[in-house]
């Protein structure tokens, strides 16, 4: 009994290992399922309702209010856009023409020169002054000139009471010689007597208007009305002739020469509208004269154009833009030319429309543009109605969900 104890022993040991190798068994077999089932459920939370895996959670995470998936489950690219970045396309009046750039001249400037040679005594004006024709600017010391054409006047006196004698001789002597009293010699006399008086008569006369024209120009006027630009001269001076006293402008209208290329020349026509942006103010005018030949070095041609400037409103040398409109096209489709983009291709021009709220790309065929309203005429490619992107909002690109802020908003409200 004693030699058969430790085999006794030793079976329940044996039963306690095997039964710790079921159970160990049995957990590692559970914790692989329990893995496996953690796994599948994360899976399924992160898919969503698009369904399990990595492709459809990041379907189901781009999706919202903003657009729907793409093809495959994959998300559309979208933008929001300001009610400023969309213009509607809709039929309008625009104006074709050709752009004109220069700076505004007075149409006349005037240089007052001295007549005489002499001391300047007294000056009446000073620069920036309006003159009227025949207004007295400044004025020489005359005391010579006046002395002078006091002198010739008395000649002119002397002169004519001589003639008159003479032609009472020669009057006299005509009646003598019919009655046999006197010579044909003494006759002839008379007679050049009298064309002598004359002549002198004559001279007296030329002399009185000469020192008459000296003595009028020791007062210097304005020979026309206008502004005084400039004042070369002042009081106590001495003057040779033709000394330069004063400039004046007559800015009441005011001219722009610009050169325009001689293709775009064709259709410019004297007597055509021009409308002016000058000092930030609009002006119009009109083309007053074509120059008939075109410059060899540049290829343009020289547009004269006149623009009224009542009251001086424009200063001379002031910059201009304009745009001579050659033509006015009526109820035409436009857009503004900052929806206008051009292929990296091949070059054409194409607008990004918004069909629904999905971006698409348009190519469009253009007609005239009006610089002035900023818009280019549509032949091709878009409708009345149609809504296009303007301006650079960011990147685009044709499939894109487009949202516009505050329409939303709007659509909510309505009933």
């Amino acid at each position: 009994m004693r030699q058969n104890s430790p085999m006794l022993r030793a079976v329940p040991l044996t039963l306690t290992l095997l039964s710790l190798a079921a159970a160990c068994s049995k957990d590692a077999a559970g914790s692989s399922a329990g893995g496996e089932s953690a796994r599948g459920g994360g899976a399924a939370q992160q898919g969503g309702p698009a369904g399990g895996g990595r492709e459809g959670g990041a379907a189901g995470s781009a999706r919202g209010p903003a657009g729907g998936g793409g093809p495959g489950g994959r998300p559309s690219p979208s933008i929001t856009l300001a009610a400023t970045d969309v213009a509607t396309v809709a039929p309008m009046t625009i104006e074709d023409g050709v752009a004109l750039t220069g700076d505004l001249h007075p149409l006349e400037t005037i240089d007052v020169r001295s007549r005489i040679e002499g001391d300047l005594l007294q000056v009446y004006v000073r620069e920036g002054e309006q003159v009227a024709a025949g207004q007295l600017l400044a004025r020489f010391e005359a005391s010579a000139q006046e002395s002078s054409r006091a002198s010739a006047d008395a000649d002119r006196v002397a002169a004519n009471a001589e003639l008159a004698n003479a032609e009472w001789t020669l009057e006299q002597n005509q009646s003598l010689f019919k009655a046999g009293a006197i010579a044909e010699r003494d006759l002839k006399t008379s007679q050049q007597a009298v064309a002598t008086a004359r002549a002198r008569l004559a001279a007296a006369a030329a002399r009185l208007r000469a020192s008459g024209n000296e003595a009028r120009d020791t007062r210097i006027v304005a020979p026309a009305s206008g502004v005084l630009e400039k004042r070369l001269v002042d009081a106590g001076v001495h003057l040779s002739r033709g000394a330069p006293m004063f400039t004046i402008v007559r800015s009441g209208t005011l001219e722009l020469a610009a050169a325009v290329p001689a293709r775009q020349a064709t259709t410019v026509r004297a007597g055509q509208v021009v409308h002016f942006v000058a000092d930030a103010r609009r002006f119009d005018g009109k083309v007053a004269r074509v120059s008939p030949t075109i410059d060899p070095a540049t290829r343009a041609v020289t547009v004269y154009v006149q623009v009224p400037n009542p009251g001086n409103t424009l200063r001379g040398g002031t910059f201009a833009t304009g745009r001579v409109v050659s033509r006015t096209l009526d109820n035409v489709l436009a857009v503004p030319t900052a929806a206008l983009r051009q292929g990296q291709e091949d070059g054409k021009p194409f607008v990004y429309r918004i069909d629904g709220k999905t971006l698409n790309v348009a190519p469009v065929q253009l007609g005239a543009v009006d610089e002035q309203l900023g818009v280019a005429q549509v032949t091709d490619g878009l409708q009345n109605g149609d809504k296009v992107i303007v301006g650079n909002v960011g990147t685009l690109g044709r499939g894109m969900q487009v949202t516009i802020a505050g329409t939303e908003r709007q659509q909510g409200r309505r009933p």
